[in-house]
Order: C-alpha cells, then sequence, then structure tokens
C-alpha cells in the first residue's frame, strides 16, 4: 500500500462519520424543537433564558458523545 491509500481511506472513513453524525444531530435538534411546548429561539433570545441553554448544550453534548462512541467502537 503507498503512502496515499494509508491517508486518504482513513480521511474519507473520518469524513463520512463526521457528516452522519453532524445529520443525527441536527434530526434530534428538529425533534427536540417539534416537542417542546415554548419557542426555543424566544426563550434564549428575548427572555435570555440561561438555565435552558445549560440544559441545551448538555443535551447537545450528551448526544455528541453518544454518537461519537458508537463512531469509534
Amino acid at each position: 500500500m503507498d503512502l496515499m491509500t494509508t491517508l486518504w481511506r482513513p480521511l474519507l472513513t473520518a469524513s463520512i462519520f463526521c457528516i452522519l453524525g453532524l445529520a443525527i444531530l441536527g434530526i434530534v435538534w428538529a425533534i427536540m424543537v417539534k416537542i417542546l411546548p415554548f419557542s426555543l429561539r424566544k426563550e434564549m433570545e428575548v427572555d435570555q433564558n440561561i438555565a435552558l441553554g445549560i440544559v441545551l448544550g448538555s443535551l447537545i453534548l450528551g448526544i455528541s458523545l453518544i454518537i461519537a462512541a458508537s463512531i469509534h467502537g
């Protein structure tokens, strides 16, 4: 195997998993926006709800860790 093959294959695999992980994260975000009884944008921008921002950030980090663990194996 030459150098190009050993470099491109992991790069391509990582790119595919990155796109897949971002798509899953986007789907989870869209589902969350649909099921919450209030507007996330209004709560965070207008009302400046810091607690909601912390909870949503924690949720995104948790989902990202799950996706990363499932991709890593």
